[in-house]
Order: C-alpha cells, then sequence, then structure tokens
C-alpha cells in the first residue's frame, strides 16, 4: 500500500517538474536569445572595428576604449542623458504616487480616470512623439498657439538648447505616469485600512496620513519602480529620434547615449565603437543600481 502511495507521489512530482519547466522555458530562451547572447556579442564585438565596406571585423584591443575616453560627443551625451533622467525620473514618480492616492479612494468614474491615465503607456511610441512634435511646434504648435492667447511671446520648445531637454523629458514624464500609477495602485491596496482608522483617532490628518504611513508602506513599490525608472530613463532613443533633428541646433544638447550608439552601429556602420559606447551605458546602469541597492536598506521598510 505504501509503495502504490510513493509510486503516486513520484509522478506528481514528476509531472509538476516538467509542467513547472515547460512553461519557464519559453522566458528562459527569450532571455538568452534576447538578452544574455546579445550582451556577450556587444562585448565581444567592442573589441573590433568593422572592416572596409562594412564587411568582415577587424580586431583593434582596447583602441576603442581609449578612444571613447577622449570623445567629448560621448561624454556630452552621457551629460544629456543624465539631465533627461533628472528631469524624468523624479516627476514622473511623485505625480504617479499623487494620482495613485487620489484614484485609490471611492469615487465616481474611477476607473475610466484610471484608463484615461494609462492610455499613453499603449500608445505607439512614434505616434506619441510625432503628436507632441507638432504640440511643440514653434510656429502652429498648440502650446505656442496658448501663449499667445493670453498674451505671452511663442516658445522655442525643441529647438531652444536650454530647455529643449526638459521638453523632451516632459514627453517621458506624460508617457509613463500611467504605468507609475498602476504599480503604486497595487502597492496602496496592500496597505491594511485599519492603519488610517487608528490615524484618524488619533487627530491624524489627510498629509500626515500620507506621510506616516502610505509612504513608509509603499516604500517597496517606490525603489522597484525608481530601479526600472532610472534604468529606462538612461536607454531614452524614441523619443530624441523622432523628435529632434540633426539640423536642429539644440540636438548636440540633447543626443542621448543610446542615439549616439545608434549613429556609430547602423548609420555609419562602425559597430565596434558603437558597442564601446554601449558597455560605458552598461557600466553606468550597474554602478548605479549597485548604489540603489545599497541606500534601499535605509529608506524602504519591508515590515
Amino acid at each position: 500500500m505504501s509503495g502504490k502511495i510513493k509510486i503516486k507521489g513520484t509522478k506528481k512530482a514528476r509531472s509538476e517538474f516538467l509542467w513547472g519547466w515547460f512553461f519557464i522555458l519559453p522566458t528562459m530562451i527569450g532571455l538568452m536569445v534576447l538578452n544574455i547572447i546579445p550582451i556577450f556579442q556587444t562585448i565581444y564585438q567592442s573589441f573590433f572595428k568593422t572592416g572596409a565596406f562594412g564587411k568582415g571585423n577587424v580586431f583593434v584591443g582596447l583602441e576603442n576604449y581609449k578612444k571613447l575616453l577622449t570623445d567629448t560627443t560621448v561624454w556630452q551625451s552621457l551629460f544629456n542623458t543624465f539631465k533627461y533622467a533628472v528631469v524624468e525620473v523624479p516627476f514622473s514618480i511623485a505625480i504617479a504616487i499623487v494620482l495613485a492616492v487620489l484614484l485609490n479612494r471611492k469615487m465616481k468614474g474611477r476607473d475610466i480616470y484610471r484608463t484615461i491615465y494609462f492610455l499613453p503607456m499603449v500608445a505607439a511610441p512614434a505616434a506619441v512623439a510625432m503628436v507632441w512634435r507638432w504640440l511643440y511646434n514653434s510656429e502652429f504648435g498648440l502650446l505656442n498657439h496658448l501663449l499667445d492667447s493670453i498674451g505671452l511671446n511663442p516658445v522655442n520648445w525643441i529647438s531652444n538648447p536650454g530647455i529643449a531637454f526638459v521638453s523632451i523629458a516632459a514627453v517621458g514624464i506624460w508617457s509613463v505616469i500611467g504605468y507609475n500609477m498602476v504599480l503604486f495602485l497595487a502597492g496602496l491596496q496592500e496597505i491594511p485600512h485599519d492603519y488610517y482608522e487608528a490615524a484618524q483617532i488619533d487627530g491624524a490628518g489627510g498629509i500626515i496620513q500620507f506621510f506616516k504611513i502610505t509612504l513608509p508602506l509603499i516604500s517597496p513599490t517606490m525603489f522597484f519602480v525608481t530601479v526600472t525608472r532610472i534604468i529606462s530613463a538612461l536607454q531614452v532613443f524614441d523619443v530624441i529620434f523622432m523628435m529632434m533633428d540633426k539640423a536642429n541646433k539644440a540636438f548636440p544638447k540633447t543626443q542621448s547615449l543610446v542615439y549616439l550608439f545608434y549613429k556609430y552601429s547602423f548609420m555609419e556602420g562602425n559597430k565596434g565603437y558603437g558597442s564601446a559606447i554601449v558597455m560605458l551605458l552598461l557600466l553606468v546602469i550597474m554602478v548605479i543600481t549597485v548604489i540603489q541597492m545599497k541606500a534601499q536598506k535605509k529608506w524602504v521598510n519591508y515590515n
């Protein structure tokens, strides 16, 4: 009798093992083909220079990295990327938290509002960029039309080197607010309502509850969103590619590191140098992520 039970248990365990692998294998294959293998290919490619007429690779050792260290365009692009992230990440997170708190309450049309805020996330990046490019148009754009209607001078939103990166970051903020909001809503719904009831009994107002209860208890979600948003912001490309022309005088002040990689790798055919630029970006992201992982112990509350 006991032997039959053992055999039955073995078959069940074997079945669960096979089904488990069946479900995770597509993801593992996807990660391997689309992420892991390309990383090693990029590292390998960074030690080569594309041969004449785009054929063959010539081993150049560390020459691509030596050139990278003295290339002012690379460092300007890295600085531009940091500027974009510094504007986009904090504002997108702060606005998303406020919206999540407001839309977490019982109110009429709550689901409609949530859907409206999330819609930019599912829109095609190219379409989003083209719509905003029209809005920013210095002559016929809606924003300058509104400024003119109240007696203000028009603004060169994406051709003024001083504010162009802010204009591009505003598009990024608008695009990701809905996604961040959904994540924060999930975190807010995990907070027991008893905490707020106890705070109300003690006389704590809404602002005090927000800073003393809400923020500490959604700090794990904030940490996740911060890490992922910084990584995404440092890889900004599509908005810049679609909105900024090469002839634009603000282009050098908005060109990102990923755009520079695209330029060298696919426009100029120098995949080795483009790979070296990507390795610089990978190093920067890894350093920032490690710092965040260390710092999260001081402000993230997992209790």
